[in-house]
């Protein structure tokens, strides 16, 4: 008897792990008790931002310390972003049916064990595999992020919660260069894995205590595995293409393939979609226009951020012969500007609504991309175009997202973050490799071994016209939201 009792009181341990704990009393009564979500969310943000940041700078060194090709590199951010884009709607779905707060945590756990073992890689196939692993608690964590922060703030106070967590994306940002290249001169590359060790710990605990359990919970149906697999698929074939594109061939049976397979893969996602009972994405979410023109505007921002971030260390290092510290110090200026302009933007968006500031903060980045084709140098004026293209940024960002989140419905709020998160990892992975295509074409296969100076700045000068115009497209998609203010839902309140 007694081994039986042993037995169950194990397995009720067990299930103990499986229900979202409640918070402390005295922090759900706080009044500021919102401030402690929108704190501890941005550790999660935080960590996310300064991992991208770390490895994009890092992308040189791999390519030389592995011997390897622009496009083998660019899967040290394509593995993770990968994973990130197609796993993040369907955690956030799930989330929304089992509790957003538990698979918050449980992300911190898994991405510290994927974030350790990227340190102790032995190979870049290696580092490839457990960025996998990092990306997939990545996933859980993104998420839920925007979801806890709607969740937790009162309805006129939601614009300034997510531009509070937009700055602490744009902190690790701006972090991630400085120390990123500090860490890569000091001790290599696998230091800018392991510093994301401690922080996650700290997340972990904060997010135990500090955030509330989940309401508004959707009925629990089968996941749609059909779907997050075709969607997989459909991701991974058009990443592959644009990579490797360059190197063996648009036209070689190799890049054609995964070109077909893209178009197979997506339409076999499209039509599985519109036919499952219980979907991984809802595409009557896209019906909505200020959720669309959110989405897709938002998408092109982030392709157009992480496409600069993504070329402008290999012209910093083959033009202006730049270490990664001092790289990354000129880098800098982008994510602390766009960390300076987001708070504001968030709380300007609160009382005029999100079109004036998205579709203006889309034509400032478009000026400052301009600029840099029209001159591109290091220096001072560098300095000055990046941190235009933050202010831009950091114009767009809150409100383009609290606008998002206050037109989906409210059950389906995880999964709406879940998509505005795989927005950003899909904005991302398409601006390195549809930027390290342009850049590409500039400098060869190769891109950077045996490069001239005035290869590389021609490939810098087709990128940043590039990015300019993605910005162009993404301020008229923006602006179709219309002159609205941000449609929040005023029953979005926390408990427990």
């Amino acid at each position: 008897m007694g081994s039986v009792s042993e037995s169950e009181h194990a397995v009720h341990g067990w299930r103990r792990l499986l229900v979202e704990p409640r918070r402390p009393a005295s922090v759900a009564k706080n009044p500021n008790s919102h401030w402690l979500v929108v704190g501890t969310v941005c550790v999660g943000a935080f960590m996310g931002q300064l991992d991208a940041s770390i490895v994009v700078l890092a992308l040189p060194r791999l390519k030389t310390d592995f011997n390897a090709s622009l496009g083998s590199v660019e899967w040290v951010s394509l593995a993770y972003l990968l994973v990130l884009v197609a796993m993040v709607t369907a955690v956030g779905r799930f989330a929304d049916m089992v509790g957003r707060k538990l698979l918050y945590i449980y992300g911190f756990a898994i991405f510290i064990i994927g974030t350790a073992l990227c340190g102790l890689a032995p190979s870049l196939t290696f580092l490839d595999v457990f960025r996998v692993l990092q990306g997939f608690g990545a996933a859980m964590l993104q998420a839920n992020s925007v979801a806890l922060i709607v969740q937790a703030m009162p309805p006129d106070k939601l614009g300034k919660g997510i531009g509070v967590q937009g700055a602490a994306q744009a902190l690790g940002l701006s972090l991630g260069p400085a120390v990123g290249g500090l860490l890569l001169v000091l001790g290599g590359w696998r230091l800018i894995f392991f510093v994301n060790v401690p922080a996650g710990l700290l997340g972990m605990g904060l997010g135990w205590f500090l955030l509330p359990r989940s309401r508004h919970l959707a009925e629990r149906q089968p996941m749609d595995w059909w779907g997050i697999g075709s969607f997989v698929a459909a991701i991974t074939a058009l990443m592959l293409a644009l990579s490797f594109g360059n190197e063996t061939g648009w036209l070689s049976p190799e890049i054609l393939g995964f070109v077909a397979a893209t178009l197979i893969f997506g339409t076999v996602f499209i039509r599985r979609e519109l036919r499952c009972r219980a979907p991984m994405m809802q595409l009557s979410m896209f019906k909505v226009v200020p959720f669309s023109a959110g989405i897709s505007s938002g998408l092109l921002s982030y392709l157009a951020l992480f496409g600069a971030l993504f070329v402008l260390p290999f012209y910093l290092k083959d033009a202006g012969h730049l270490n990664p510290a001092s790289a990354g110090l000129e880098l800098v200026v982008l994510p602390v500007f766009l960390g300076i302009t987001a708070p504001i933007a968030g709380a300007l968006a609160d009382r005029i609504g999100a079109q004036p500031l998205t579709v203006g903060g889309m034509a400032v980045l478009a000026l400052s991309m301009v600029g840099l084709g029209v001159h591109p140098e290091t220096g001072g004026l560098l300095l000055v175009e990046l941190a235009v293209a933050g202010i831009g940024l950091g114009m767009f960002t809150p409100p383009n997202n609290a606008a998002i989140m206050g037109s989906a419905p409210r059950e389906h709020s995880g999964m709406a973050s879940g998509i505005l998160n795989m927005t950003r990892g899909t904005g991302t992975s398409m601006g390195v490799a549809l930027t390290g295509l342009v850049y590409g074409l500039f400098v060869g296969a190769g891109a950077g071994h045996n490069a001239s100076v005035h290869a590389v700045t021609q490939g810098l000068v087709a990128s940043a016209f590039f990015l300019a115009a993605i910005s162009v497209a993404a301020g008229v998609l923006a602006a179709f939201r219309g002159r609205t203010g941000l449609n929040l839902d005023p029953t979005l309140t926390a408990e427990g």
